[in-house]
């Protein structure tokens, strides 16, 4: 019997979606936005085989950073004509009306959606526009990313995770004394458990925005968290160098 063919790597950022249909829903896709520069520790943290979704001007921040985006999403006001051009000779270029409802980041979102993502990361260098940033973590709560197993936020080195309920994360990389600090930025969430902390919740009702999950204490090795109901958004130590050792 003749030995099967070996996979081939992906040739560019387009075959890099058809190899991820191909192997099923275990992989990473990342979604840049954002008019900021991207962190390079955040950008070094980016699965190699990951595929890269750019929202408008962000493609242009991917591009700098070294990552080549598969799909450019927006109204294309914010790109820069050689990032635009760039876009479309390399990737797909998904147009959309200036008098749109949906922001450039919710519309990138929505394609990664289809891509089935075991784990989705919205990357971003930061930014002084407290709405846009608000829009966009908002963004991680909508209810049709609940099928996501694994939705994260790099916002500059801020590392943000969203959990869905019914759901439970789990962190086996925090260092002991480290802070985190847990939200409801979604509205109330309910049966919210937060075990392995200096302060630990046990099904908990945690109403909007208050301040009592925040700057929590990482006490024990493990860390977990758990929501009933609603959406709970984590956020955790910023990335360093040694997570991309």
């Amino acid at each position: 019997m003749a030995e099967p063919a070996p996979l081939q790597q992906p040739s560019g950022p387009l075959e890099a979606v058809n190899s991820a249909f191909r192997a099923g829903i275990g992989h990473t896709v990342i979604v840049v936005t954002g008019s900021e520069p991207l962190d390079p520790v955040a950008v070094a943290a980016v699965p190699p085989a990951a595929i890269v979704l750019a929202a408008d001007g962000g493609l242009d921040h991917a591009l700098a950073a070294g990552l080549s985006p598969a799909a450019l999403v927006g109204d294309l006001d914010s790109i820069t004509p050689d990032g635009l051009a760039w876009a479309e000779q390399h990737s797909t270029v998904a147009r959309h009306d200036p008098r749109k409802d949906q922001t450039d980041t919710e519309l990138a979102l929505a394609m990664a959606i289809d891509l089935n993502p075991a784990r989705l990361v919205l990357l971003a260098g930061g930014g002084d526009r407290l709405d846009h940033t608000l829009g966009a973590l908002g963004a991680l709560g909508h209810p049709t990313l609940t099928s996501i197993p694994i939705i994260e936020g790099w916002w500059g080195r801020q590392r943000i995770r969203v959990l869905h309920g019914p759901g439970r994360a789990v962190f086996n990389d925090l260092d002991l004394g480290s802070s985190l600090s847990v939200l409801a930025a979604h509205g109330s969430c309910e049966g919210v458990t937060l075990t392995g902390v200096e302060w630990p919740l046990v099904n908990h009702q945690l109403d909007p925005l208050v301040g009592l999950g925040i700057s929590n204490i990482a006490v024990e090795s493990t860390v977990s968290i758990s929501v009933l109901h609603g959406v709970v958004t984590v956020f955790l130590a910023p990335l360093t160098e040694r997570d991309v050792a």
